[in-house]
């Protein structure tokens, strides 16, 4: 059972986080008051979501315990990159990865 002193805890840490989430949703329109952004940083940020999934697929398949590994996680990856280089449908490219990584942890 929660104490008193734990539940206000939580509480003031998720009115901080909701508070802080508003205010960065709320400050770039403030800080651009109707402004364009100008096309380089348009284009650079139609690219961001690209390249920080890429990020998070290669920490989640090359990084354990702060530690780089190379296991058959690897092995699916390069299966999902083949199957997606054959214009396979994306279902079928996570079956495909999915099977390559179980195939090497069952011989490994």
């Amino acid at each position: 059972m929660e104490s008193r002193g734990d539940t206000v805890t939580t509480m003031a840490v998720l009115l901080g986080l909701a508070a802080g989430t508003y205010l960065l949703k709320a400050a770039g329109p403030l800080l651009l008051g109707g402004r364009t952004l100008p096309p380089a940083v348009v284009r650079m940020t139609a690219l961001l979501p690209a390249a920080l999934l890429a990020a998070l697929v290669v920490v989640s398949t090359f990084a354990a315990d702060r530690a780089l590994v190379i296991d058959a996680r690897a092995a699916g990856l390069v299966a999902a990159a083949m199957a997606l280089a054959a214009r396979l449908p994306f279902v079928v490219v996570i079956i495909v990865a999915a099977v390559a990584t179980a195939l090497v942890r069952a011989v490994a």
